[in-house]
């Protein structure tokens, strides 16, 4: 007899007072959800621990695979500094700085006249007369040559870095004897080699054009003035081969040219004439040049607007002599121009042709350079004005405004390099430049012996960094990155007074903090900086460098 009011193992169901059943049997498929249920969470349990051990097996692999499989990129060691030399040569004022050995170090390109080279190649078993040119690749580590053509002199230009992703299989174009010459900057082979165009002496700048031809790869123009008149002619980028007709551009001469990119993708051959600069439509060329072939070439309708007719020519300034012409900055993807006449630098907007500052000058002594003085982002101007007695002034020029932001008087020394810069991680550029300090001598001429280098640090204007470590007689001269983001260093080549003279050229590097220690910390102005000669010297050396 149960003798208790609840339900028991024995009698699991207890009966209420109206004989309704308290408790509730589960039924069949109750049961066989619950045990689904259990086997469906036993899987995902599983699947759980199964991802859980793969992932960590990858991750295992993966360092495995890193720290013993595949090697630690080594960073290329350089020598601080290098020389190279050469007797019995000549050489060129050209200097290019390319990356030919793919170790993403910068490396050096230059032009040599001699009878053999430095890899046992010569003149004679090129078949070549002696003497001839060597276009030569040097590696920018530790100075040895990468490889080395032999072509036939007279040497007459070169430029290299003719624009990435361009369908091309090389990378610089020579001018030299009667020949063009198109070389694979990596590897030194010629791609093409044409007899110069029947009539054209041309002058660089090479102009890199878009594919006129349809070979898939971008084309090359070559302007060329005499007394009378100014031509061009299109080249194809992938064979050398003429396209079409040889242009007139203008019928007077043409002190220099220059290739421009509107904003609307429009290209223009900019041409500096005696009465100013103006611009002629690159489509406008091509359809002279061969009916059609203008088709795949875009229209700017802000620039053809202000074109004269029929000739073509849009002015951009007006001036009565155009010494120089250079892009700096952009708008809307389309460079600014600054203009150097006789007696002005200005900046003209390349997108609307607009005049955005004029500063007036008497005469200005080398190409204008540019670099980050103050930290608004836009290109500051360096310019060095001849202010006569065989002095020169040093100005940075504001490039927003054109003001002046800096100045020095120095003694204009003969063989002095133009101003030069290179960008740092803190927004702003150390500057670069040659010349003497008045005070530091009595006589009246300058001699190239006497002839220094300063550096700028514009948070210590008050402030240059004087080395006298460069004597000889400087043909070209380059202050580059040799490395992405860092390797500040001079670029040098020296030789014979006369170019392509024959002599001793010495190619050299040097890195731009070694000569640090050793310069003089001169103070300029009468509020110069109160930092020790140390603090300054430490603030160089600190300097951290960087890309535009």
């Amino acid at each position: 007899m149960d003798t208790t009011g609840s339900a028991t193992e024995g009698d699991p169901l207890k009966r209420g007072e109206d004989g309704a059943e308290t408790g509730t049997a589960p039924s069949a498929e109750e049961l066989k959800k619950k045990s689904c249920q259990g086997l469906g969470f036993a899987k995902l349990t599983h699947w759980r621990t199964a991802v859980f051990f793969f992932s960590l097996f990858l991750c295992l692999t993966i360092v495995f695979a890193f720290s013993f499989i595949i090697p630690c990129p080594v960073r290329p060691q350089y020598l601080v500094s290098w020389n190279r030399t050469f007797s019995e040569a000549a050489t060129y004022d050209f200097l290019a700085i390319e990356d030919t050995s793919k170790d993403k170090v910068m490396d050096v390109l230059f032009v040599l006249k001699a009878t053999e080279g430095s890899q046992n190649n010569s003149c004679a078993g090129a078949g070549l007369p002696s003497l001839c040119v060597f276009l030569s690749a040097v590696d920018g580590t530790d100075g040895e040559t990468l490889w080395e053509r032999p072509l036939a002199a007279e040497f007459h230009w070169a430029q290299c870095g003719l624009d990435d992703d361009s369908g091309r299989a090389w990378d610089c174009l020579l001018s030299h004897s009667d020949q063009l010459t198109a070389v694979d900057k990596y590897t030194g082979k010629v791609s093409w080699q044409q007899p110069q165009p029947t009539g054209l002496r041309s002058t660089v700048p090479v102009l890199s054009v878009p594919d006129l031809d349809g070979d898939g790869a971008h084309d090359v123009a070559l302007v060329a003035s005499d007394n009378t008149q100014t031509q061009l002619v299109f080249l194809s980028g992938k064979t050398g081969s003429q396209i079409g007709a040889t242009v007139v551009l203008d019928s007077t001469e043409t002190a220099n040219h220059l290739l421009h990119r509107s904003s609307k993708g429009s290209h223009y051959v900019l041409l500096q004439k005696d009465t100013g600069l103006y611009g002629l439509a690159l489509w406008r060329i091509a359809a002279k040049a061969k009916a059609g072939m203008e088709a795949g070439l875009k229209k700017d309708k802000n620039w053809e607007e202000n074109a004269s007719e029929p000739s073509g020519l849009v002015p951009i300034y007006e001036s009565d002599s155009v010494k120089q012409v250079l892009r700096t900055g952009e708008i809307d993807g389309s460079p600014n121009l600054l203009l150097v006449t006789g007696k002005e630098v200005a900046l003209i907007d390349g997108k609307h042709l607009k005049l955005l500052w004029i500063f007036n000058t008497s005469s200005i002594l080398s190409e204008p350079s540019f670099g980050h003085f103050n930290k608004d982002d836009i290109l500051d101007v360096v310019v060095e004005e001849d202010i006569g007695n065989h002095t020169k002034r040093v100005i940075i020029l504001d490039g927003k405004s054109g003001g002046v932001l800096w100045e020095v008087s120095l003694l204009a020394s003969p063989n002095s390099p133009r101003p030069a810069s290179i960008h740092t991680t803190n927004y702003f550029s150390v500057f670069v430049f040659w010349g003497m300090m008045p005070s530091e001598t009595n006589v009246s001429e300058p001699l190239m012996s006497n002839r220094h280098s300063y550096l700028l640090h514009p948070l210590y204007s008050k402030v240059l960094l004087e080395s006298t470590s460069f004597m000889e007689h400087i043909i070209t001269f380059k202050a580059t990155l040799l490395e992405r983001g860092r390797h500040a260093a001079y670029i040098m080549l020296t030789g014979p007074r006369t170019e392509g003279a024959e002599g001793t050229v010495v190619l050299s590097k040097r890195k731009l903090k070694q000569d640090v220690p050793d310069s003089n910390v001169l103070r300029i102005g009468t509020d110069a900086s109160s930092e020790s000669n140390e603090d300054i010297k430490e603030a160089f050396n600190r300097l951290r460098f960087s890309d535009w």
